[in-house]
């Protein structure tokens, strides 16, 4: 009995000795959960997650798909999730609501991929009046809607808001059940073809939607390695993307339960950010990039409408080091 015991023992030592030599060890990954919707700019998650970059780095990632804005937010503001993939206005408001944050990475940047779908009837913004329009309050469709009223002189007084998320909001207008709805693809596309139209989009509002993520500053704080694989697996994503383009848009459209033709199809409304986009996107201490206006902005059209109770230092929210730590 003895010797079998040595003999196992032996036997497990060889297999943790040879697991430490073939990169890092599953013993030794840092986990971390992100939460996000279903949204085509965050698709390059699945990527990094399919053909294993957040594994070569080190990190064992969960992707939490919740479509609530409102439970999302509490997710990380209790540290359920150490992650947050979303808009930088929507950014803004988490922290003003006292939760830190730090953005590391930026998706994208809509160019036509959020808008507003409306029946064939109304042709204009300002024939929203007295409609149903359907969005979710605090949310980046709000901040769309309420920037396109604003262009006309409307406010959400003007309208019958119907406060639901913006797949809901998009599934309300395919069904008829609602006059207009503030969505993003592809449910801008899929309304389109259900007898509606999209009114605006972000192509005639640029710079008001681009995504992000961020991790509660705590948990930056206590794993800047974590943080910094995180970074590193996503350039490394994106450069893959670019050299193996229908294989990775074939497992990011798997990863959002739509076909690749459909995938492709959100991507001429959106411009999905590598790292080289992110290095100009953030700028640098000297000279910021258009990251910090959007965020200024929007801090701004939240402020002085009183979604926000303070304007935080947009500095702070920001943490660019891990994307520096990687230039050549």
């Amino acid at each position: 009995m003895k010797k079998r015991y040595l003999i196992g023992m032996l036997a497990l030592l060889m297999v943790l000795g040879l697991a430490s030599m073939g990169g890092p060890a599953l013993a030794s990954s840092k986990s971390m959960i992100i939460s996000l919707p279903t949204w085509s700019g965050y698709a390059p998650l699945y990527l990094a997650k399919d053909k294993g970059f957040f594994d070569k780095h080190g990190l064992d990632v969960e992707l939490s798909v919740t479509q609530d804005l409102s439970t999302r937010k509490q997710a990380f503001a209790g540290k359920k999730v150490d992650a947050l993939a979303t808009a930088l206005d929507v950014q803004v408001t988490v922290a003003a609501a006292g939760i830190p944050l730090k953005i590391v990475w930026a998706f994208d940047d809509s160019f036509g991929g959020d808008g507003i779908l409306a029946k064939s009837e109304i042709q204009s913004i300002t024939d929203l009046k007295g409609k149903q329009v359907a969005f979710l309050r605090g949310s980046t469709s709000h901040l769309l809607l309420l920037t396109a009223l604003d262009s006309v002189g409307m406010t959400e007084k003007d309208i019958i808001a119907v406060n639901m998320t913006a797949g809901d909001a998009g599934a309300a207008f395919v069904a008829g059940r609602v006059d207009a709805a503030v969505t993003w693809e592809p449910w801008l596309s899929k309304g389109s073809e259900a007898a509606g139209h999209v009114l605006t989009s972000t192509k005639e509002f640029p710079g008001v939607i681009a995504d992000s993520l961020s991790f509660h500053a705590d948990y930056v704080k206590k794993n800047p390695e974590a943080v910094q694989a995180f970074v590193h697996a996503m350039q490394e994503a994106m450069e893959y993307w670019h050299e193996h383009t229908e294989e990775s848009n074939l497992l990011m459209a798997a990863g959002m339960g739509i076909t690749s033709e459909e995938f492709v199809e959100t991507l001429a409304g959106l411009k999905l950010m590598d790292y080289e986009d992110n290095l100009a996107f953030f700028g640098t201490e000297s000279e910021p990039g258009p990251l910090y206006t959007t965020l200024q902005n929007s801090t701004d059209f939240y402020y002085d409408l009183k979604i926000i109770p303070e304007k935080k230092d947009i500095k702070e929210l920001v943490e660019p080091r891990f994307l520096m730590a990687l230039e050549k």
